[in-house]
């Protein structure tokens, strides 16, 4: 398993972050959530955490892909949101069905497989009444044609999901290769419970 510093980021490389527009309480909020799935064994990949922060305009880049083993910022990008969560403001979240809506917290990355949107990535949602239902719903890491500068210029706002994060098609394959099999991706909103085992 890799070195991975388990009590603080460093330093600079915070700072680097917060230049790229992650928000620091975010990145503590996320950091201290990997901290606890990587204290008990739930991370095959514990060097790679995402942090997707729905708290941001879908016109802006907010989906962040780290390396905490090399203090890297690997990958900034646009994520969508659902559609019935907002237009370009995430604002609602659901754990149901049909609800057409994101669900946000912490979530394990599973394996990819072949699906409507092409190569996709699995998601287990793990806090109980916020997201342990992404599996069922079918929420998972894919691309898609609406997730692009060119939509947000065509329609003024980035297209939205049923629900999942969609990144832009032309970037998932390597993301989905950067997170598959064991990662932690947090999606970030306003009000989430601490990750307690």
């Amino acid at each position: 398993m890799p070195a991975i510093p388990d009590e603080s980021l460093n330093p600079d490389f915070m700072i680097q972050l917060k230049a790229e527009g992650l928000n620091p309480v975010v990145l503590e909020k996320a950091y201290q959530g990997w901290k606890v799935l990587n204290r008990h064994h739930k991370l095959q990949k514990p060097e790679k955490l995402a942090i997707a922060d729905f708290t941001l305009s879908a016109n802006t880049p907010r989906l962040f892909i780290l390396d905490l083993e090399k203090s890297e910022l690997i990958l900034k990008t646009l994520v969508a949101h659902g559609r019935n969560s907002g237009e370009e403001f995430a604002r609602k979240f659901s754990n149901f069905s049909d609800s057409f809506m994101s669900s946000p917290g912490f979530y394990i990355t599973g394996q990819p497989y072949i699906g409507k949107h092409g190569n996709s990535l699995k998601l287990q949602g793990i806090q109980p009444g916020l997201n342990d239902h992404a599996e069922l719903r079918g929420i998972v890491l894919h691309g898609a044609d609406y997730v692009s500068d060119t939509f947000i210029r065509q329609n003024g706002r980035l297209g939205r999901s049923l629900g999942c994060p969609a990144v832009p098609k032309e970037l998932s394959e390597d993301i989905i290769n950067l997170l598959k099999n064991g990662s932690c991706l947090y999606i970030h909103a306003e009000n989430i419970p601490e990750l307690t085992f």
